[in-house]
């Protein structure tokens, strides 16, 4: 039994068996190098405009005024991030790791609209691709998040599951890597700071750990398959990329009027 329940922790990595207490390392996470960015206590290294506060051992928006980012230093080109999250009914925020539009998506699938996309659900690379399924949980409760970047690579978890899992530089991901650049997102981008999105909606982070992987570090890579975007859903992202290109080409024009 102990050698099974071993291999189940180490095949799921987001499992609560070795979760341990919230804004703590565990003793493997310690042997693997993590940095705990959130105590539970104070907002040390943390930059926002006095919107966001400590509460209960989490970190969350009171107010409106912008995004929280962790500035002690930028992520590493190649890591592992683990952190806790949890929203209101219809909230939508997000977890920006890399610059520009940069996005993993938080969010109340079952009463937001951009539930109604696969594409802008809960732990999508936003815009970009799609999880492979929707693996929240019911608002209120906690969800376990990670983000593993090495190289061209690019996956995210959701509640021990990987959902996404794509190296962008495979052709068959061209369409996407393009329809994120029309909206500002560069996939070859690095040396981004973590950032909270405050997208004017409650919601709640913890547990916020990293560590840098080393050139050696095996992640097992093997592509998911992202979940199918409806017919109804293609149109609405035909519309708004349309009016991005409308909005670049304004801006553009005006500069050169000045």
């Amino acid at each position: 039994m102990a050698v099974f329940l071993g291999l189940l922790i180490a095949l799921n990595p987001g499992s609560k068996a070795e979760s341990g207490e919230p804004n703590a390392l565990t003793e493997t996470e310690k042997t693997e190098g993590f940095q705990l960015l959130f105590d539970g206590k104070t907002l040390e290294g943390w930059e926002h405009s006095g919107n966001w506060m400590v509460e209960d051992g989490t970190l969350t928006r009171k107010d409106k005024g912008g995004s929280l980012i962790w500035k002690v230093k930028a992520l590493p080109d190649d890591f592992d991030l683990r952190f806790e999250w949890k929203v209101a009914e219809r909230s939508n925020s997000g977890l920006y790791y890399r610059p520009g539009q940069y996005e993993y998506q938080i969010l109340d699938n079952l009463t937001h609209s951009d539930g109604l996309n696969p594409r802008t659900s809960a732990a999508s690379l936003y815009f970009c691709v799609a999880p492979s399924k929707d693996a929240t949980k019911p608002v209120g409760e906690w969800n376990e998040g990670r983000i593993v970047c090495k190289g061209t690579v690019i996956q995210h978890w959701l509640n021990g599951e990987k959902v996404i899992d794509f190296d962008y530089s495979d052709p068959r991901w061209a369409p996407d890597v393009a329809r994120l650049k029309e909206r500002g997102g560069d996939l070859a981008a690095r040396g981004g700071f973590l950032s909270l999105q405050d997208h004017g909606d409650p919601v709640w982070f913890r547990s916020i750990r990293l560590r840098a992987l080393p050139a050696d570090a095996d992640i097992a890579h093997e592509t998911v398959e992202p979940a199918p975007i409806s017919a109804d859903s293609l149109k609405k992202e035909a519309v708004i990329l349309d009016r991005i290109r409308k909005n670049r080409e304004a801006r553009e024009k005006a500069l050169k009027g000045n």
